[in-house]
């Protein structure tokens, strides 16, 4: 499997297809194979990237990429689990003069809270206070209950980016959880698109950066995490079945706009860029929820 295959989930005319980025066309892999594989999601359950990269690299492009719209790669996960405070300045941000955690915070987040890469993150009429945050993610392939550190790698299908927006003020209308604001509609985004994983190598130590309107807002390294790739996927599995196509979002680094003095919100017009070596850009600009 060519390591600079990208697998996609976009929209054509109506309908929700999947392919393989080559050059600057889709190879629509949907039309070839959705009898047996419907989505992307069937494909990775299946062990079956690898076959469809090499279908994907004999065959000529269907359409333009700039034709089409990229959706998250994964439709339809059945778990997305994201991690807090997971880089060490990150932490200290907090104020709080508390250690590392022993133990890694987490939460869920719904499927539709996502946009893909290219769509607007939308900024809801209950707040202003849309912020941005750039983190690598792990999609599961193989399925698991109560895997060890020593075979986590061997249970990543690929790697994708997220933008983890959140409304801020909504993160805290209740005393322990922050489901609220890190669920509104359209508020952050996946993609842009599916990178097969190759190897702990690919992810272990890479740049992380998030840019708003071409400026660095946050900038760190993978091999900072406080929790690793590994020991995350095996603390989650302890007590969640993993399965195909789970999504992990794994952490951000300090310089969310809301550490600043004054806070640095997103506003309409604003375009945020997230970077990764070995994936790619994911990029969305911003706009206001109509009534």
């Amino acid at each position: 499997m060519s390591t600079t295959t990208r697998f996609v989930t976009f929209s054509k005319d109506g309908a929700e297809r999947y392919g393989a980025v080559v050059g600057d066309g889709v190879v629509d892999l949907s039309s070839r194979h959705a009898s047996e594989f419907p989505t992307l999601r069937e494909v990775i359950a299946a062990g079956a990237l690898a076959r469809l990269s090499d279908a994907a690299a004999k065959a000529t492009p269907d359409v333009a990429l700039s034709d089409v719209v990229l959706r998250p790669p994964i439709p339809a996960p059945e778990k997305i689990i994201c991690i807090g405070v997971n880089y060490p300045d990150r932490n200290e941000e907090y104020k709080d003069g508390q250690a590392a955690p022993k133990y890694p915070s987490m939460f869920i987040r719904v499927p539709r809270s996502f946009t893909g890469h290219g769509a607007p993150l939308v900024r809801p009429l209950a707040s202003p206070q849309l912020d941005y945050e750039g983190e690598l993610v792990l999609v599961i392939g193989k399925p698991g209950r109560h895997i060890s550190e020593a075979d986590a790698m061997n249970h990543i299908a690929g790697v994708t980016l997220c933008n983890e927006g959140t409304v801020r003020d909504w993160v805290r209308h209740a005393k322990f959880n922050v489901t609220q604001g890190k669920n509104f509609d359209s508020s952050g985004s996946l993609g842009p698109w599916l990178v097969p994983f190759t190897g702990e190598a690919q992810i272990a130590d890479i740049r992380l950066t998030t840019k708003v309107n071409g400026e660095l807002r946050q900038d760190d390294r993978t091999s900072r995490m406080i929790f690793g790739f590994r020991y995350l996927i095996h603390y989650i599995s302890t007590f969640t079945t993993l399965v195909a196509g789970d999504v992990i979002v794994t952490g951000t680094p300090t310089g969310a706009g809301a550490r600043f003095d004054p806070p640095r919100y997103l506003t309409p017009g604003d375009v945020v860029e997230v970077e990764a070596e070995t994936i790619g850009v994911l990029r969305n600009g911003v706009v206001d929820e109509q009534p």
